[in-house]
């Protein structure tokens, strides 16, 4: 079964709807989606891991402030 494909960091920006920057802000902080940075310095994200931020997200855990 093929793998799904990993969403890339302009389109986690555009459904989260923020800028690149405050991503980055987040990403430092800890509280960014779990980000995947490939070989050619490329970040990606699973589906799986934006669903399940979202969900803590939903949930009030911390991760967004």
């Amino acid at each position: 079964m093929a793998r799904p494909p990993a969403l890339k960091l302009v389109e986690v920006l555009a459904e989260i709807r923020i800028s690149s920057s405050a991503f980055y802000r987040m990403r430092a902080r800890g509280q960014a989606p779990r980000m995947i940075k490939l070989p050619n310095g490329e970040l990606r994200c699973r589906r799986a891991d934006l669903d399940s931020w979202w969900e803590a997200c939903e949930r009030g855990s911390g991760i967004w402030r």
